[in-house]
C-alpha cells in the first residue's frame, strides 16, 4: 500500500509539473505570434491591428508584439507599454549602449531575422537579455521578443 501511494505520489508531482506553463514564451513562440500579427494587418488593416497589440490582445506571458514604422522613428504599437506609443526612440540605446530600434528597423528592412538586446521585463521589473524576432510588415516592422 506504501508502494502504491509513494508511486502515486511520484506520479502527480509529474502531471502537474507537465500541466504549468513555461514561465518563459519561446522563439518558436515569438515568430508565430509576429505571423499571426502579420495576417491580422492584412485582413484587418493597420488601424484595428495597432489597436489590438496596443489593447494587449496578443499578449502570451513574457510573448508581446511591438509595431514601429519601418524607419524605426514612431512607434504605433506595443503590447507591453502602451506609453511608448507615439514616440520616437530611434536613438534609444539599451544597457549596453546597443542603438535598440535602429537594428531591429535595419534587420527588418533586410527581409526579418533575430536582433539581441537589453530590455526591461515587464513580469520580474528587471533588465534582462533579449532576441527579438523582427519582420517587415508593409512600412512597418513587427517584432515579439523572447527572455533569455
Amino acid at each position: 500500500m506504501l508502494r502504491i501511494l509513494g508511486l502515486l505520489t511520484v506520479l502527480l508531482t509529474f502531471v502537474s509539473a507537465a500541466a504549468v506553463e513555461p514561465e518563459h514564451g519561446s522563439r518558436d513562440e515569438a515568430v508565430a505570434m509576429v505571423k499571426q500579427v502579420e495576417a491580422m494587418f492584412k485582413t484587418e488593416g493597420a488601424d484595428a491591428t495597432f489597436k489590438a497589440v496596443t489593447a494587449q490582445k496578443f499578449k502570451d506571458r513574457d510573448l508581446y508584439p511591438f509595431i514601429y514604422t519601418l524607419d524605426g522613428t514612431d512607434c504605433v504599437a506595443h503590447g507591453a507599454n502602451p506609453a511608448l506609443v507615439g514616440k520616437n526612440l530611434i536613438d534609444m540605446k539599451d544597457q549596453d549602449g546597443k542603438y535598440l530600434i535602429r537594428e531591429l528597423s535595419v534587420m527588418a528592412k533586410k527581409g526579418g531575422g533575430w536582433v539581441d538586446y537589453k530590455w526591461p521585463n515587464p513580469i520580474t521589473k528587471l533588465i534582462e537579455a533579449k532576441s527579438a524576432y523582427v519582420d517587415r510588415m508593409g512600412n512597418y516592422f513587427v517584432g515579439v521578443g523572447v527572455y533569455h
